[in-house]
């Protein structure tokens, strides 16, 4: 791909309603598309004990799911930003909505078939119309509505995100989960009977990815429809290339703390359960270890839901360098501690954790109105954090255990809290003029 993406001159409405009510169906619009593909994405958390019982896979190779999630961020991102400043915000994410229905709907010969590889496909298929609608409608929540509140917003939208994230497991778990789990034994079974078997019990991933497909399709119809609402892009004469947005230090320190944020984020997430099943810990049940774990991800929701809020009245790098702070001492705390102590301050760090993803994202990309595409792409691109920073903890964690481990998001949080500060002190003032 080449490196040379089109410059926008502006980003103007296209209607001639009132801007205030088109921000409003824009807005509206994009609550409900984070809402979808965080629904989607936490699917995947459902399907891997699926696949792994299925296939009698071990962990690391069951963990070639999250590799082809975030392996698609890497991959998709940057050509993502430039397919939205070649067809616009809605267009481009009515693309991405229809590539996850064609991969939702993969699952389908996956399952017939009873290939493992097969079922990797179809999640790398699903993950790169995420990326495609995630790229898109980052940076569309920041520049629709009143620029002050652009931080509030995105918050406000990740808040749903969240929220889809509590109800898809349910969603997925009364579908795939709902009976026990078969592990079939490849040396007693003949490999007819062991395809056969496969496909029986394929079948429950079949119905609840062909329901998420057709809403999908039905979504991305609404997006086309309504593509006029959003801002458009218009071209001029010059170019800008990637080159160009690397000189921006506030954009590019930001991709730094986004790959720092997700790779946290995940790497606790990740951990949790056998970090609460320890005896200096709780010494919990697996079962109720890992339903502790949603207090982690429903604290990160409430979080999402009162900081629109304090962003509003807050600068928001000082929110940020705040709640990362409070993250980094929270984890310290338990690495150091032990029993419920331990336990309850890492589950907290979902809290702290809440504001986070968004207020890097529109602190980075502000004053970047008509190169908002490309620097989205950017910073999705920085999510593949995600599948390095874990590795990172694990290595760690098989070294000295998990309690020394938790150094490694620490430091990440460090990292985070010394952006906020940066942000700060160094705003931006106009759209078009260099960052600082």
């Amino acid at each position: 791909m080449s490196s040379t993406i089109p410059a926008t001159a502006a980003v103007v409405p296209t209607e001639p309603v009132s801007g205030k009510t088109s921000d409003r169906r824009v807005i509206a619009l994009v609550m409900s598309l984070f809402f979808a593909f965080g629904f989607c994405t936490v699917l995947v958390d459902t399907l891997i004990p699926k696949l792994k019982a299925l296939f009698a896979l071990s962990f690391a190779e069951v963990m070639l799911t999250q590799f082809c999630f975030f392996g698609a961020y890497f991959i998709v991102s940057l050509p993502a930003s430039r397919l939205i400043s070649r067809l616009g915000y809605l267009q481009s994410v009515t693309l991405g909505l229809l590539i996850m229905a064609v991969g939702c709907l993969s699952f389908t010969p996956a399952a017939e078939h009873g290939v493992y590889s097969a079922f990797l496909a179809a999640l790398f298929i699903l993950a790169a119309g995420v990326t495609i609608v995630q790229v898109a409608v980052n940076p569309l929540t920041t520049i629709v509505g009143n620029p002050d509140h652009a931080h509030s917003r995105l918050t406000l939208a990740q808040a749903f995100n969240s929220l889809a994230t509590a109800i898809g497991p349910l969603f997925g778990a009364a579908f795939m989960l709902s009976g026990s789990l078969v592990t079939p034994d490849p040396s007693k079974l003949s490999p007819a009977a062991l395809t056969a078997l496969r496909q029986s019990e394929g079948h429950a991933i079949q119905l609840p990815f062909i329901l998420i497909g057709a809403v999908l399709c039905v979504l991305a119809a609404v997006c086309w429809l309504c593509r006029h609402w959003a801002p458009v892009i218009l071209h001029d004469d010059s170019h800008i290339g990637y080159a160009g947005l690397l000189g921006r230090a506030r954009l590019m320190l930001g991709t730094v703390a986004i790959f720092l944020y997700v790779g946290a984020e995940v790497s606790i997430g990740s951990a949790l359960a056998n970090y609460l099943m320890q005896p200096s810990v709780l010494g919990a049940s697996p079962h109720k270890a890992g339903s502790m774990v949603a207090l982690y991800w429903g604290m990160a929701m409430a979080g999402r839901f009162l900081g629109v809020g304090f962003l509003k009245k807050f600068s928001p790098g000082w929110i940020l360098s705040l709640a990362a702070f409070g993250a980094a001492c929270l984890a310290g705390l338990s690495g150091f501690s032990g029993g419920e102590l331990a336990a309850y301050t890492l589950l907290t760090v979902g809290f702290c954790n809440s504001i986070m993803f968004p207020t890097i994202f529109s602190l980075a990309v502000e004053g970047l109105d008509d190169q908002a595409p490309q620097a989205s792409g950017l910073l999705c691109l920085a999510i593949v954090g995600g599948a390095i920073v874990p590795v990172i903890t694990g290595l760690v964690a098989d070294w000295r255990g998990l309690s020394v481990a938790l150094i490694v998001p620490v430091l990440c949080y460090v990292y985070i809290a010394a952006y906020g500060q940066y942000a700060h002190r160094n705003k931006t003032v106009h759209a078009g003029l260099p960052l600082a």
